[in-house]
């Protein structure tokens, strides 16, 4: 990787070209992407490309590393208020469904990442995992959850957000209410929507119920009981 910048300026530029191939990759995806398009689409000449990466793998990977930097920054900002597990995940998926509709390129660079960038596309999950392990192995020992083992729900929950954010946000209206997809449906990065209340509420339910998680309002001395109660 090459040397980070040493300017403001400098930082500014990289950060255009970052930008500038997030649009490019979503738009032609890695194969037709081309350096000239992303120096075309940040406004910077091609010779300068070189002076912050080596290639349009290393921009394609530093970009991957970029969104799941930024992504895993959004969901730990949305949920720093929270006083209980199941607070923490409601606003955090908040916050990644959020990101989502922001960054709808996300889906399809991780996506290209499997054939692209292997251990990129590896990087990016279990750095959300390994955050997810230590607030759910927390929540366990405080009796906030049922007996999980955090590495297996942590999985499982990502998987929840990511398809829930696909569906709702990233497809949005255009797939029938029976899950068929529409006709001018682009699944990669097209427009994006919001999850409806309705839906959001009752994926709430179903983790809460698979983490064992007390209902809101439960007493502490309660819900600690409850939670090793399910032991």
């Amino acid at each position: 990787m090459t040397d980070a910048p040493r300017t403001a300026r400098g930082t500014r530029t990289r950060a255009r070209l970052l930008e500038a191939a997030e649009q490019v990759f979503a738009e032609c995806g890695y194969s037709e992407a081309s350096i000239v398009r992303i120096t075309e689409a940040a406004g910077v000449a091609q010779g300068t490309f070189y002076l912050y990466f080596s290639s349009k793998l290393e921009i394609f990977e530093e970009l991957v590393e970029d969104l799941n930097r930024r992504v895993r920054h959004a969901m730990t900002e949305a949920a720093a208020g929270a006083t209980t597990r199941i607070e923490s995940e409601r606003a955090g998926f908040r916050g990644f469904f959020e990101f989502t509709a922001q960054h709808p390129a996300l889906y399809r660079i991780v996506r290209e990442a499997e054939f692209v960038s292997p251990s990129a596309l590896r990087l990016h999950y279990t750095r959300i995992v390994d955050g997810y392990i230590d607030g759910l192995s927390t929540a366990r020992d405080n009796g906030e959850v049922g007996d999980i083992n955090p590495g297996i729900v942590a999985w499982i929950l990502m998987g929840i957000g990511e398809m829930v954010g696909m569906r709702w946000v990233l497809w949005g209206s255009d797939v029938a209410d029976d899950g068929a997809a529409g006709a001018e449906n682009d699944p990669t990065a097209s427009g994006t929507s919001r999850v409806p209340d309705e839906v959001f509420e009752q994926m709430m339910r179903f983790i809460q119920r698979g983490l064992g998680a007390p209902a809101p309002g439960t007493p502490p001395e309660h819900a600690q009981k409850t939670g090793k109660d399910r032991t």
